[in-house]
C-alpha cells in the first residue's frame, strides 16, 4: 500500500470528480491519504471528506504560510480550537513562503514558531511548507531545542546540505512530482539521501509529475514518483513502497 502524505483532495479542483479521483488512486494501490490544512475556510470540507472516508483520510491542522495575512490572530485561534476539539495526525501545513509576498514575513515566522509549540504540546509532528525561506525556517527550527520536534519537509527541493540539516532536526523529506522534472536537480539530490529519510507525496492538485506536468495532479500519480525513486536509488519498486510507507506510518502514527 502507498500513502500519499500530502494531498489537497478537498479543494474545488476536485469538486466534479472527487470520488472518481480517490477510486483511481485506490485501484493503483494508494490506500491512505494525508490532508494538509490551509485555513479556516477549508476546515469544514476536510472534516466532511474524513467523515466520508474515515479509514482512508487523515487530517492535519494548521495555518498555511501564504494565508498568514491581516486576520492571522483569528486564524490561529481557529487552529488552536480545532487542535483541542479533534484528533489530527500532524500540525500542518505550516512554515514560511517568501516567494509570493514578503510583507508578512515577521508574522509568518511568528505563526510558524507558535504552531510548533502547539505541535509539541499535542505531541504531533509538523509538516513544513518552505518556499525561498530555508534560512528563516531553520532559524526557527534550530531555536526550538526539543527532542520531541519531528515532522516532514513537504515538497522538499533543497540541496543535499539543506537535506542533511533537516534530517539532523528529526525531519523526513517529502518527495513529490518535482523529482521527475528534467532540470530540477531534485533527482540527483534525492539519489544521495537514504530511503529511511524519505516519504512520498503528490501535493495534488499541484505539481503533477511527468508525463502529466502542467495538468491537474492527483493521488493516482503517486506510483510515478515511486517508480522514479526506484530508478534513482537502483532498488525495486516494492522496496520503495515498503520503506516509504513504513516511514509515513511511523511519522503520522497511522
Amino acid at each position: 500500500m502507498l500513502i500519499d502524505t500530502h494531498t489537497h483532495l478537498y479543494v474545488s479542483e476536485f469538486d466534479n470528480d472527487r470520488d472518481a479521483v480517490i477510486a483511481r488512486a485506490k485501484e493503483l494501490g494508494v490506500g491512505q491519504f494525508v490532508l494538509p490544512a490551509i485555513d479556516s475556510e477549508t476546515t469544514a470540507v476536510m472534516h466532511s471528506l474524513k467523515n466520508q472516508y474515515p479509514n482512508e483520510m487523515h487530517l492535519m491542522m494548521g495555518l498555511h504560510p501564504t494565508h498568514v495575512v491581516a486576520n492571522v490572530e483569528q486564524e490561529l485561534a481557529h487552529v488552536r480550537e480545532q487542535l483541542q476539539a479533534h484528533n489530527f495526525v500532524a500540525v500542518g501545513e505550516i512554515g514560511m513562503d517568501l516567494y509570493w509576498d514578503k510583507s508578512y514575513q515577521k508574522e509568518q515566522q511568528e505563526a510558524f514558531a507558535l504552531q510548533i509549540e502547539w505541535a509539541l504540546e499535542f505531541d504531533l509532528p509538523i509538516v513544513i511548507h518552505c518556499r525561498e525561506a530555508f534560512d528563516e525556517i531553520f532559524e526557527v527550527l534550530e531555536g526550538v531545542n526539543d527532542k520531541r520536534l519531528r515532522g516532514i519537509f513537504h515538497c522538499f527541493t533543497g540541496t543535499l546540505v539543506q537535506a542533511q540539516r533537516a534530517i539532523d532536526l528529526n525531519m523526513l523529506l517529502g518527495i513529490g512530482g518535482v523529482v521527475t522534472f528534467k532540470n530540477s536537480g531534485l533527482a540527483e539530490t534525492a539519489a544521495q539521501i537514504p530511503l529511511e529519510h524519505l516519504v512520498m507525496e503528490t501535493d495534488a492538485p499541484y505539481l503533477a509529475p511527468v508525463p502529466h506536468r502542467g495538468k491537474r495532479n492527483e493521488s493516482s500519480y503517486l506510483p510515478l514518483i515511486a517508480t522514479k525513486l526506484a530508478e534513482i536509488h537502483n532498488v525495486s519498486y516494492s522496496e520503495i513502497i515498503k520503506i516509504t510507507t513504513q516511514n509515513a506510518k511511523k511519522a503520522f502514527g497511522i
